[in-house]
């Protein structure tokens, strides 16, 4: 796409984008509300007014003195004006832009929608966001630190990395969002010699931090007892029977379930209909966890798997004793909840399955909960990609609808959704993935966000759970023993699956 560009005193750039054909201002200012996304120094407003946004152009006098100054070589932008762009350029654009479109009309739908619930409601006028930014994020994104708590940038820096190191990202995830979505950190240490010199350093003490603060004290009976729990419930104490399975056989009996599930249980479940969408990905998320954590033992809150699933946690409380329940002896229910401690399940391969299992192949890839990317795409979606992703055979669109047991309207809109967004791609009937990065591609639908605000929202209500609980053995409870912004907001770090479990 051919353009021509300018610049004024101040630092700023215009960049022009001629047209052979006319558009009008809505399509217009979708397009560059788009790139305001991926560009966060563009000024969308000119193109958000009709009649009123205007620019200068080159030749202007500029208020603080100087002229508007053309970049573009003179002979080039008259070619480039007189040319113009092509709409097979504009198609290319828009599908370059295609998550961030897509983000931007999901909003806008959102916001329509709770307008009008404000209306019918009559209710106070309630942000949209997913969640405030907590000061270490913001700090992080902007460089900007509290001056009263940080007395330099070098504090600010160090809580921020130690804050990276407890949600155990690693150097290399931190450098590479430095020059991404916390460019503001990078800001705090002045020039790049200065950030290459010094982060290795103050990364290395970050992560002694983190590592050797004192780990929580046990629950009530436990006095001194010191713990470092893995999940958000305590683990569960075995009082007899067989030692834990090695991780090699929890390795083994997940692939068998697998079978199970895409053989027997998936094709039971999709009678429930649209419940059915739910209950599926629920059971790949289950064994999601048990590959990740290596256990065979479901011992979570419904808060946990609802990160993982991208659902409200009184769904998960829904649908787990419903899956229990139609699974056929695979997940069962072993305790109850009790003060801390979440239900107990345990997932195993009943006896009248095992021949079944042994004699069926083994999927390529592995089980996943909700990815991030399809709390924007949806379950169809998700059971879609997994399909065409762990299929033994790139499969038509009559084999998806076929095996995900999905109705065929349902099944086009998601795979032309997902080929919009480069996700899959067509060759001839068959459908293959693409080499697109799932998380990279969530961040720019804007879910991740959403994502981590789920996360720390959990930590927030179990926090004040634990203290409800707590409140006759502790009568003394400051304000942070409940919640503190910078302690609780969790931030999942780049590519990083077995996190989710950890953090949520």
């Amino acid at each position: 796409m051919s353009f021509v560009e300018d610049f004024s005193p101040s630092g700023g750039r215009h960049l022009y984008i001629p047209l052979r054909e006319r558009m009008d201002a809505a399509e217009a200012r979708e397009l560059v509300e788009a790139f305001s996304l991926m560009a966060t120094s563009l000024d969308p407003s000119p193109h958000q007014n009709p009649t009123d946004g205007c620019i200068r152009v080159p030749g202007s006098v500029h208020k603080s003195g100087g002229h508007q100054t053309l970049i573009t070589p003179l002979t080039q932008a008259y070619d480039v004006l007189r040319r113009r762009n092509s709409m097979a350029a504009i198609r290319s654009l828009k599908a370059a832009l295609a998550p961030e479109l897509a983000r931007n009309r999901a909003r806008k739908a959102r916001e329509t929608k709770m307008i009008a619930a404000q209306r019918s409601a009559a209710a106070w006028p309630r942000s949209t966001a997913a969640g405030s930014d907590s000061p270490l994020r913001r700090v992080a994104r902007t460089g900007l630190y509290d001056t009263a708590r940080y007395k330099s940038p070098s504090e600010a820096r160090m809580a921020v990395l130690n804050h990276f190191a407890a949600c155990r990202w690693t150097l290399e995830q931190v450098q590479n969002e430095l020059a991404g979505r916390f460019a503001g950190l990078a800001g705090l240490y002045g020039t790049a010699s200065k950030q290459e010199r010094l982060l290795p350093t103050e990364w290395a003490k970050a992560h002694a931090f983190t590592a050797n603060r004192a780990a929580p004290q046990g629950t009530l009976g436990e006095a001194g007892k010191k713990t470092a729990l893995i999940n958000n419930t305590s683990l569960t104490e075995l009082t007899g029977g067989a030692l834990k399975p090695s991780p090699a056989a929890i390795h083994q009996l997940v692939n068998d379930l697998e079978n199970i599930v895409f053989a027997v249980l998936d094709h039971r479940l999709q009678t429930r209909g649209r419940e059915s969408l739910g209950l599926r990905l629920l059971m790949r998320g289950l064994l999601g966890y048990m590959r990740t954590m290596q256990t065979d033992v479901l011992d979570v809150g419904c808060r946990t798997l609802a990160v993982a699933m991208g659902k409200h946690h009184v769904t998960i409380a829904r649908l787990l004793p419903i899956l229990a329940k139609a699974s056929d002896g695979i997940l069962t229910k072993v305790a109850d909840a009790r003060h801390k401690v979440a239900d107990v399940y345990v997932i195993q391969l009943p006896e009248h399955y095992q021949q079944l299992a042994r004699e069926l192949t083994w999927r390529k890839g592995q089980a996943h909960a909700v990815r991030p990317v399809f709390r924007a795409l949806g379950d169809v979606a998700a059971l879609i990609y997994e399909a065409i992703e762990r299929g033994r055979h790139s499969p038509t669109t009559a084999d998806l609808v076929r095996t995900t047991g999905i109705s065929r309207n349902a099944v086009a809109t998601a795979l032309t959704e997902m080929e919009a967004l480069a996700m899959i791609k067509r060759h001839g009937r068959h459908w293959k993935v693409t080499t697109v990065n799932l998380t990279n591609l969530a961040a720019r639908l804007g879910v991740l966000d959403d994502y981590q605000a789920h996360i720390s929202r959990n930590r927030r209500e179990r926090a004040a759970w634990h203290a409800y609980l707590d409140r006759f053995r502790d009568q003394q409870m400051n304000e942070t023993d409940l919640y503190d912004a910078e302690r609780d907001e969790y931030w999942l770090p780049p590519d990083d699956e077995p996190a989710l479990w950890l953090a949520a």
